[in-house]
């Protein structure tokens, strides 16, 4: 799509479904407005595919790990300016997948988990928009990687009407029973 031609208004869930994808990179909605990302880097892509195979090795059939998909977060009511955003991995299930074939976004009602790898440019993003967004969603469980040295990660979870509750940031070998069991050492993803 030519940028010229973008909406000047704000945009629904719907509407901004119907624009399809508008730049290289990628877009998410936030109240309304787009916001442009450049595509992620080999670094960055790479951390996110080696936590995706070892999210899948672990997982129950019951279970799917997606990369980069937009989801609706379900903040703002049909038809007013929308909330989508784009993580760099979500775990849903089986169900919403099969949904996802008539329908054409996941909603966060949907997601167990999300995940994203921090930049160096998205860290603020991730560790204080993104993370109230995700929790004021509903997704149970919100993981943030972060690439730095030391490569640490922090593990959220829903605490009722707190929000969440975060772990302090894990740099060794990280063992969790919740959302599913599941062992992970995060400075092996970078190998």
């Amino acid at each position: 799509m030519d940028t010229r031609t973008l909406p000047r208004q704000l945009l629904s869930i719907k509407e901004y479904l119907a624009l399809g994808e508008v730049e290289p990179g990628f877009t998410e909605l936030v109240e309304g407005r787009l916001v442009f990302s450049p595509s992620p880097g080999a670094w960055h892509n790479h951390a996110t595919y080696a936590l995706a195979f070892q999210l899948h090795e672990q997982l129950s059939d019951d279970f799917y790990v997606v990369p980069r998909v937009d989801i609706d977060l379900g903040l703002a009511p049909d038809g007013a300016p929308g909330f989508s955003r784009c993580p760099d991995l979500l775990v849903t299930t089986s169900g919403a997948i099969a949904r996802t074939r008539e329908e054409d976004i996941l909603r966060a009602e949907d997601l167990v988990l999300v995940v994203e790898v921090a930049a160096p440019d998205s860290k603020r993003t991730d560790y204080v928009t993104k993370h109230q967004e995700y929790a004021d969603a509903g997704i149970p469980f919100y993981w943030i990687l972060d690439l730095d040295d030391p490569v640490s990660l922090v593990t959220c979870r829903q605490d009722g009407k707190l929000g969440y509750q975060n772990s302090p940031a894990v740099t060794g070998k990280f063992r969790a029973a919740e959302p599913f069991p599941f062992e992970l050492d995060p400075t092996a993803l970078l190998r």
